[in-house]
C-alpha cells in the first residue's frame, strides 16, 4: 500500500465531491427479480395491446401490396399465349 500511496490516489478517491449523498444497498439484501410474474407480464401486455393497432394496420398493408406487386410481376414476366394463336 506504500507504493500506491506514492503514486496518486486508490480508484475510488479519485475526486473529493462535496455536498452530494449517494445511498446504496448490499447485493445481500437485494431481490433479483422481484414481483417479475406479477408485474411485468402484466405490463408487456398492456403495453402491446396498446400499440397494437398504431403498428399492424401498416405492416398488414406493407404485406398486401408487397404480395400483389409480386404476383402481378410474375403475371407480366409471361408470355400471353392469344399473341401467338395465329403464328405456324
Amino acid at each position: 500500500r506504500a507504493d500506491t500511496a506514492a503514486m496518486g490516489k486508490h480508484f475510488g478517491n479519485l475526486a473529493r465531491v462535496r455536498h452530494v449523498i449517494s445511498y446504496s444497498l448490499s447485493p445481500f439484501e437485494q431481490q433479483a427479480f422481484p414481483n417479475v410474474l406479477s408485474h411485468s407480464v402484466p405490463n408487456v401486455a398492456r403495453r402491446f395491446a396498446s400499440q397494437v393497432l398504431k403498428v399492424v394496420p401498416p405492416l398488414a398493408l406493407g404485406y398486401l401490396i408487397y404480395s400483389w406487386g409480386t404476383q402481378e410481376f410474375e403475371r407480366l414476366k409471361r408470355k400471353n399465349p392469344a399473341d401467338y394463336e395465329c403464328d405456324q
